[in-house]
């Protein structure tokens, strides 16, 4: 891509200045139509040291309310802090919220260059690591986004002048650093890399846009005219459907929650007490050892209302230095969260490397909650499978044990402890108008259950039924199934 690029003839300065004022103008105006859309614009600025990506930025800024975008400037290399989360864990907490733009003085593509001209990152880490950014790229802009991607290309020559010109004048030759010097020193080295990736993740709803930055004006033109190109077409197929993409993950054979047995799984009072204890005291050990070999551990519960999870939480719990643990409940989403891609608030939530994250209710809500209610579209939770075992994918090559929960009960079960908790004041904060309605839908929400664990299986994240007619029972399984997998993993 980047080698084949041309050079395009730059126009004179009077026609120069009235397509300025003419693409400038027409930013000013669509704002308040992308606002109106609730479109987010997620703009990526990437290219060569010294070509000008921030000039071009605030010049585009300029022309934008201030109350509608945000300016993200990440370090080319991640804090210590940031290296104990998923490589896009610290981009993707930037997206903006519906409505707004977000510009990014470097994003992922940065990183990555940089890890493979350092030597950090081999070929098997960036064939990864490419796959990771096409796909959160794509399900960005399946989830409404406009993701508009710049190169600045200066020639060697020209790199060479601006930071001699820099070098000259003492009040700017401290914008000069030695990685600069030798990026133009290895420039056809560099181009070759820079040209690979370019190519590597130049998609059809997220081509690069290669900017002449020779001339500044000119490059500022020829971002202002992409972007605004960008914008009028995404406003025209805001609400269009997109495809449903085939599962390709391995998947696991799965039951149907009819065919479980339930009334089998018991056990006594002394089975449970002996158990207890004995399984605590394992998970015990390995949550330290989990932490010294900074594995992260997430923890997936979902169930019918009044199935138990949070007594089987608490079990689990119970076992782990407080330290090193978070729940996560999670409600509906907050006007901010609502306002991103539905997976935002999960990502936000993960555990660093060593630590676990227990959420009570998931990502799941997106394929059982919000289609019931309304909350989405077909089209939005039919697509949601496959992005759901991209993100656990993504999570899972990261390194992290993920275990996820379905706590079944059958329909009497639930009516007894609905009216239990009715008629024991104590309990009654536990019961809400919602779950009895919820409990009216109880066969479109198996149906959906089925449905969700039959699609999202895999075998690298797959659902594991704890019947939990007998509390005690679900409790010791899952205290079971968790140490298995954390064994696992810490081998």
């Amino acid at each position: 891509m980047l080698k084949d690029f041309i050079v395009t003839e730059i126009p004179e300065e009077e026609d120069l200045k009235a397509k300025l004022k003419e693409e400038r103008g027409k930013l000013f105006a669509s704002q308040m139509k992308i606002k109106e859309a609730g479109l987010p614009v997620m703009v990526m600025f990437e290219g060569w040291n010294a070509a000008g990506k921030g000039a071009v930025i605030g010049k585009v800024i300029r022309n934008i309310d201030p109350r509608f975008f945000k300016v993200a400037t990440l370090d080319q290399e991640p804090s210590e802090e940031e290296k104990r989360y998923p490589f896009l864990y610290r981009y993707i907490k930037e997206i903006p919220e519906a409505g707004k733009f977000r510009f990014f003085d470097t994003c992922w593509m940065e990183e990555i260059i940089d890890g493979v001209l350092q030597g950090t990152i081999d070929e098997e880490t960036y064939v990864s690591r490419v796959r990771s950014v096409n796909v959160i790229e794509r399900q960005l802009c399946d989830n409404g986004y406009l993701v508009i991607k710049f190169f600045m290309n200066i020639s060697r020559k020209e790199q060479k002048k601006r930071l001699d010109s820099l070098l000259k004048n003492k009040n700017t030759s401290w914008r000069v650093t030695d990685a600069d010097i030798k990026q133009n020193r290895h420039y056809d080295d560099i181009l070759e890399v820079y040209d690979r990736y370019l190519g590597d993740t130049n998609q059809s709803r997220t081509p690069w846009y290669i900017i002449d930055a020779t001339d500044r004006k000119y490059a500022e033109l020829q971002v202002l005219q992409f972007l605004n190109q960008g914008i009028d077409v995404a406003l025209k197929n805001h609400s269009l459907n997109v495809p449903i993409l085939q599962n390709t993950f391995p998947m696991e054979k799965v039951q149907k929650l009819a065919d479980i047995q339930l009334n089998d799984k018991f056990l006594t009072d002394e089975e449970y007490k002996i158990e207890l204890k004995t399984l605590q005291k394992e998970l015990k050990e390995l949550g330290k050892k989990a932490y010294r070999k900074r594995v992260p551990v997430i923890i997936a519960y979902e169930g019918w209302d009044a199935a138990g999870k949070g007594g089987n939480i608490k079990r689990i719990t119970a076992a782990l230095d407080p330290r090193d643990y978070v729940v996560e409940p999670i409600a509906a989403p907050e006007p901010h969260e609502k306002a991103r891609h539905y997976l935002w608030r999960f990502w936000t939530r993960l555990p660093k490397t060593g630590h676990i994250t227990i959420f009570d209710r998931t990502w799941y809500g997106r394929v059982m909650v919000e289609p019931l209610e309304g909350f989405c579209t077909e089209n939005e939770w039919q697509r949601a499978y496959n992005e759901i075992n991209e993100f656990e994918k993504e999570l899972y090559d990261w390194g992290a044990v993920i275990v996820k929960f379905w706590v079944q009960i059958d329909k009497d079960t639930q009516l007894a402890r609905f009216t239990e908790r009715q008629n024991t004041p104590e309990k009654q904060w536990k019961i809400t108008d919602e779950d009895w309605r919820n409990r009216e839908k109880w066969d479109q929400y198996e149906a959906a259950v089925n449905e969700m664990i039959a699609k999202t299986s895999t075998t690298f994240a797959p659902w594991h039924i704890l019947e939990s007619v007998d509390k005690k029972y679900a409790r010791i399984k899952a205290l079971k199934i968790v140490i298995e997998e954390m064994k696992k993993a810490l081998k």
